[in-house]
């Protein structure tokens, strides 16, 4: 599969619509493990910012835990998600500014388009940027 088009399976992605509807005024956030680069586990961690409802910061002692679960299991990492209760599902500043593993593929789902969720992938590109990857459920 190209780097430019990423598959996830429905149950996955119907996963984490649900958790960002759980919490429709606060960014939720996450780790997804995979097994030869396949998504495999959604690891849900703690918004831990001072601000929630307009930021994420993984709590990080739930983060470890969720790394050493995935190391149990034979995973790897491969996304971080988070929602954007309030804006589209496309990067921030502070989402680029924040970026702590670059290689992952990060998920955003957005709670404000009329009523519909929507999920979006990017990858690092470049010093600077993040750029869109096609996802397919």
């Amino acid at each position: 599969m190209p780097v430019n088009e990423i598959k996830i399976t429905r149950p996955l992605a119907t996963l984490l619509l649900g958790l960002a509807q759980k919490s429709p005024q606060q960014e939720i956030c996450g780790l997804i493990g995979a097994i030869d680069e396949k998504p495999q586990t959604v690891y849900p961690v703690t918004n831990a910012a001072s601000d929630p409802s307009r930021e994420f910061a993984m709590d990080s002692r739930a983060q470890i835990d969720a790394f050493k679960a995935m190391r149990a299991k034979g995973e790897t990492l491969f996304g971080i998600y988070h929602s954007h209760p309030q804006s589209p599902p496309v990067p921030s500043s502070k989402d680029l500014e924040d970026l702590g593993y670059p290689e992952a593929l990060q998920l955003i789902i957005s709670l404000d388009t009329k009523g519909v969720l929507e999920m979006r992938a990017y990858r690092k590109h470049g010093k600077d940027a993040l750029e869109e990857v096609h996802l397919s459920v």
